[in-house]
């Protein structure tokens, strides 16, 4: 009996290993080398769960690990020593522990090149490290105290398509051309609950997504997004813009879909692109709204259905403001495709 079961166990091992891809020999080193803070399930040898142990300092991991998990620990250092063997590391987990900018080790990371996404959010960093490898996708940095960017920190990070800064303590000397250099292929960059008072300048032109909330931002400087010609989610929301620092024409950005201005002081409602489908306008100062004013079309077009170029407005918020219902017939014959407004 005692046989028949050790042969069982033998065959689910071996098959949690196929399972896994990995030759039976790596996945018995694997589990062997397991730190004993940890827990490497059989079942998942290539994950390694480190996290809510209290832990200090990362433990050896063993080789053939793929996915870290560390959050919600007491770490202060990002040891070099510590991670030496997982070269095959693809995803680490480092959130809610104590990490300094100067505990980074500068050799930490650097070698790892299949690491695709770092969390780091909820530590104590207060610049970006410089140390990570170029095979990074997705950087995740937010509700540190980073207020600074040094120079060449993303320069070898062309695979980074996403970026997470938002809750930290960047101002507009920390956030210019010259440290956001090298993210040629990013996507969405998240910048929200810092001290910006102007637009991020230097931003690739695959920049998809941007996300302003909750700064200081009073201005967008006219053309900002002639060099963005793929942004299509603007978030500006909580900040205090207002039409003076507008150009009538500043959000006329053709592939823009959703456009979020809430909680500013704007007392018009700016020009919007026809394939537009959201825009959030609430809680501003705005008093009036008038089709002929921002409809983005002629009645030529407004008047011909299967035109392509009529306006695809879908949502629109225009609550806390000074506006009185009704809406303006001519704002509903411009807007045909709306389906829900707020007022």
């Amino acid at each position: 009996m005692a046989l028949l079961l050790l042969l069982v166990s033998a065959l689910l091992l071996v098959g949690s290993a196929q399972a896994q891809d990995m030759p039976y020999e790596d996945f018995l080193t694997q589990l062997a080398a397991c730190p004993k803070e940890c827990r490497c399930p059989a079942s998942y040898p290539n994950a390694v769960y480190c996290d809510n142990k209290g832990l200090k300092h990362i433990p050896n991991i063993p080789p053939y690990t793929w996915y870290l998990y560390l959050q919600n620990n007491l770490i202060e250092v990002l040891s070099e020593e510590a991670l030496r063997n997982a070269t095959q590391l693809r995803w680490i987990n480092l959130n809610r522990n104590k990490i300094t900018s100067e505990g980074v080790e500068e050799g930490a990371l650097r070698a790892m090149s299949r690491l695709v996404h770092i969390y780091m959010d909820d530590n104590l960093l207060t610049s970006v490290p410089a140390s990570f490898p170029p095979s990074l996708e997705q950087l995740r940095l937010s509700r540190n105290r980073i207020s600074k960017i040094p120079a060449g920190a993303f320069s070898s990070l062309d695979q980074l398509t996403l970026l997470d800064l938002s809750g930290n303590k960047l101002m507009d000397d920390a956030v210019t051309e010259v440290s956001l250099k090298g993210l040629s292929n990013l996507v969405q960059i998240n910048l929200a609950k810092n001290q910006l008072s102007s637009m991020p300048p230097g931003l690739p032109p695959t920049t998809t997504q941007l996300f302003l909330d909750a700064n200081n931002i009073d201005k967008i400087p006219p053309g900002y997004f002639k060099g963005l010609p793929k942004m299509a989610f603007l978030r500006l929301n909580r900040n205090k813009l207002g039409n003076g620092g507008l150009a009538k024409d500043a959000f006329n950005v053709s592939s823009m879909l959703d456009l979020q201005l809430s909680h500013n002081v704007l007392t018009e409602v700016p020009l919007i692109p026809a394939g537009l489908e959201q825009l959030h306008l609430d809680h501003n100062k705005i008093k009036s709204v008038s089709g002929a004013d921002i409809c983005p079309v002629s009645t030529e077009v407004q008047d011909d259905y299967h035109n392509e170029s009529v306006p695809r407005l879908r949502y629109l918020r225009l609550d806390g403001n000074e506006i009185k219902p009704p809406i303006p017939r001519d704002v509903m014959v411009c807007f045909r495709q709306l389906r829900s407004i707020v007022i």
